[in-house]
C-alpha cells in the first residue's frame, strides 16, 4: 500500500508526534487521543514492536486525517518495508544517499537527520524534503538560528526535547516544523492509559504553534 503525503495538512500544522517503543494497542489509543487534540502527523519508529503492522493499521484507521510515517529508518531495506506497509513519509536519523533515493523514487518525502552544517547541506543536496536537526534540546534554538544564516534555503525541523515552552523559541530561530516525542507521547502517561493527558498535551502543542505561526 502506497499513498501520497498530505503536504497541505502538514503545512497547516507541521508538528510530528513521535511514537517509539509502544505496541499497537498503546499506539492506537495514543494517536486517537492526540488526533482529538488536533495533531495531524505521527511517526512510528521502526524499533517499535511490529512497527510495520502498526503503520499499516494506523494508516488504515487514521489516514484520512493524520499523516502516518515511519521513523528510525536506517537502511534501504527499512525504507522499502516502511513504504510497502503504507508510510507516507520517512524519517531517518542519518544522511544516506541511497536511502534518500529510495524515498524519492517512491515519491515519499524523506525527513533526514543531521547535525553539522556539512551534514545539513548534504542531506538537502541529496533530496531531503526536510532536514531534522537532532538533538534539538542539546543544540538549542541559537544553534538553529546560526544554521539558518548561511543555509536559509533549507527547511529545518528541530527534534529531541522540543516542548510546549521551547517551541516558540525554535520557531523564532527559523524552524519550519517540529519533531515531538516524549513531551507528547510520554511513556509513563501511556503506561497509565492517561489518554486525556495525551489529548490535552496535543492541544497545548497545537495552540503553541498556532500562537506563533
Amino acid at each position: 500500500m502506497t499513498g501520497l503525503f498530505d503536504w497541505e495538512r502538514f503545512q497547516k500544522l507541521p508538528l510530528v508526534g513521535i511514537l517509539r517503543g509502544f505496541d499497537l494497542a498503546a499506539s492506537h489509543a495514543a494517536v486517537q487521543s492526540a488526533a482529538l487534540g488536533g495533531l495531524t502527523t505521527v511517526e512510528i519508529t521502526l524499533n517499535s514492536p511490529d512497527a510495520a503492522s502498526q503503520i499499516e493499521r494506523l494508516r488504515d484507521e487514521f489516514g484520512d486525517r493524520v499523516n502516518v510515517g515511519a521513523g528510525t529508518v536506517c537502511t534501504i531495506e527499512d525504507a522499502h518495508l516502511a513504504i510497502q506497509c503504507g508510510a507516507t513519509f520517512i524519517v531517518t536519523p542519518i544522511v544516506d544517499g541511497d536511502l534518500i533515493q529510495v524515498c524519492r523514487d517512491a515519491d515519499v518525502p524523506a525527513f533526514v537527520g543531521a547535525m553539522t552544517p556539512s551534514e545539513v547541506f548534504q542531506a538537502w543536496k541529496l533530496g531531503a524534503a526536510i532536514v531534522k536537526v537532532f538533538p534539538a534540546d542539546v543544540l538549542g534554538p541559537a544553534y538553529l538560528h546560526s544554521l539558518r544564516g548561511p543555509l536559509p534555503q533549507i527547511s529545518l525541523m528541530p527534534t529531541g526535547g522540543v516542548t510546549v515552552e521551547s517551541l516558540a523559541s525554535f520557531h523564532r530561530a527559523g524552524a519550519i516544523a517540529f519533531g515531538i516525542g516524549s513531551p507528547l507521547f510520554n511513556a509513563q502517561r501511556i503506561a497509565a492509559q492517561d489518554w486525556d493527558w495525551i489529548q490535552e498535551q496535543a492541544t497545548r502543542f497545537v495552540d503553541a504553534y498556532r500562537a506563533v505561526a
